[in-house]
């Protein structure tokens, strides 16, 4: 497997000791990572929310909030819970050691650290975030290995439950005009309208491109649908310029060069639940909500469909 580009990695490193704080950086930018520096444990969870980096270097005792605390946070948001965390400690108890493990963090690096066992620790956990990482660089949910595991438990659990497959009208179009940079905005503000959706134990994924998962239970399917469906409604029209936004259109050409006019982006979401029958295979529940997802498209504005049917 390649080595992860060593000038493209962000490493945010956390100490509130100055000077090993300059030291870290002063290692890492030699061998030609980016680094950015925060002083305590509120300040690296703020600069992370902002601008996720590739890895983490988080001491464990500092004022305000504790590395253990901020790894703790980390691993229970969806869209961060697979960034790599290594902790640095001058505490040699194995306790100290397993406890942090156990909250989530990749590693440990026990100071004073040697360079070249920085650099190691470093390599090791960003080669395992790049072979086990699957989760969508864009969105940062959760991809389809975990998407299938999770159908997967749900369907052996016996438990009701709902899926929920959504993606977006007008996507390409919108890409086609405004750009990739403009497309990846929608894609990220699609995530986040889902993750507002979501209740505890709720699971929400990104197949790729514009396609979306949740797996929900029987009772939220419609309540989600319906607040994913007026958010997405509700913030549509901001995703255009001016003047487009006015005339509540844009104009693309096709394949033939003809231009033709396509309404807002919106999201169609089609639903599979086993209230009504078992659902028991992931190829199943993919054919019946793309069924329904087909159905919830043929709205031009952003709507939901659920598959009632008994056979």
């Amino acid at each position: 497997m390649a080595e992860p580009s060593a000038a493209s990695t962000r490493i945010l490193v956390t100490d509130d000791d100055a000077n090993i704080r300059s030291l870290l950086q002063d290692v890492l930018e030699s061998f030609g990572y980016q680094v950015d520096t925060a002083c305590d444990g509120q300040e690296a969870l703020e600069k992370i929310m902002r601008q996720p980096p590739d890895l983490v270097l988080l001491d464990v005792e500092m004022p305000y909030m504790t590395g253990w605390e901020v790894v703790g946070k980390l691993k229970g948001d969806t869209l961060l819970q697979h960034l790599p965390v290594l902790m640095l400690t001058s505490l040699s108890r194995a306790e100290d050691k397993i406890q942090g493990l156990e909250l989530g963090a990749d590693d440990y690096l026990t100071k004073p650290f040697n360079p070249g066992e920085l650099l190691a620790r470093v390599r090791g956990a960003l080669r395992r975030k790049t072979a086990g990482l699957e989760a969508n660089p864009l969105s940062r949910l959760p991809g389809n290995v975990s998407i299938e595991r999770e159908i997967a438990a749900r369907i052996e659990s016996k438990a009701r439950f709902a899926v929920l497959y959504g993606d977006l009208n007008n996507f390409k179009a919108f890409n086609d005009h405004y750009g990739f940079k403009r497309g990846d905005e929608v894609i990220q503000k699609t995530a986040q309208i889902l993750l507002a959706a979501r209740i505890q134990g709720d699971f929400v994924g990104h197949v790729g491109g514009d396609d979306f998962i949740m797996v929900t239970t029987l009772e939220h399917a419609e309540p989600a649908c319906q607040k994913i469906v007026a958010d997405f409604e509700a913030i549509a029209p901001a995703l255009y310029d001016e003047a487009e936004r006015a005339q509540g259109y844009i104009e693309v050409a096709d394949r033939s060069g003809n231009m033709s006019r396509f309404a807002f982006v919106g999201i169609a979401i089609g639903v599979v639940t086993n209230e009504i029958r078992p659902l028991t295979s992931i190829g199943q529940i993919s054919a019946l909500g793309a069924e329904m997802k087909k159905f919830a498209k043929r709205t031009p504005r952003s709507s939901y469909a659920f598959d009632r049917r008994t056979n």
